[in-house]
């Protein structure tokens, strides 16, 4: 069984990046709801904690361009499907793909598996561009993980919106899938 926690675990054993998270959302005035688990790097391995959380984990993809100069953060719902072609029309960007590991640690400070709207903490430069599927805005809550893959939190989709992107100066785009 899960338990649920409203604060930060102990630094034990936990990544810098992780907690690094942790104190950007107190710094920031941004409650949440954790659940730690095992490794949960599938939209399939969420659903047990989505239920713990009362939330749906949202996709989060990290893609480039062709010549891999240009980088997006899609987030979307967790049950929709992504056609590349679609995404890649509404930004007017062809050949999209998905980004190689070490672009995720360069621009937002991850690994394949803990893709997460709160690695734009690390992009200063604003290198990645980010995109939130419509349907998303309308949830109250987003499900994300804390820049690894053995803890998830809950957030209020306006905290995200108006006071974590505010922070980090992302602007979202956003689209219909």
């Amino acid at each position: 069984m899960y338990e649920i926690y409203t604060t930060a675990p102990a630094d034990e054993g936990r990544l810098n990046t992780e907690m690094r998270v942790y104190e950007l959302l107190e710094k920031l005035g941004i409650p949440y709801q954790r659940v730690d688990h095992e490794v949960a790097s599938t939209m399939e391995a969420c659903e047990a904690i989505d239920k713990v959380l009362d939330v749906t984990m949202c996709k989060n993809l990290f893609l480039c361009n062709r010549q891999k100069t240009s980088f997006y953060l899609l987030l979307m719902p967790g049950e929709k499907k992504f056609l590349t072609k679609d995404f890649s029309k509404q930004l007017g960007v062809s050949r999209l793909s998905f980004a190689e590991a070490e672009h995720m640690e360069k621009y937002l400070g991850i690994t394949p598996g803990s893709v997460s709207i709160l690695g734009l903490m690390n992009d200063t430069e604003h290198e990645v561009h980010l995109s939130i599927d419509k349907d998303l805005l309308a949830d109250e809550y987003i499900g994300c993980h804390p820049c690894i893959n053995t803890s998830s939190l809950k957030i209020k989709t306006s905290d995200i919106l108006e006071k974590f992107l505010k922070y980090t100066g992302h602007e979202p785009t956003i689209v219909e899938l």
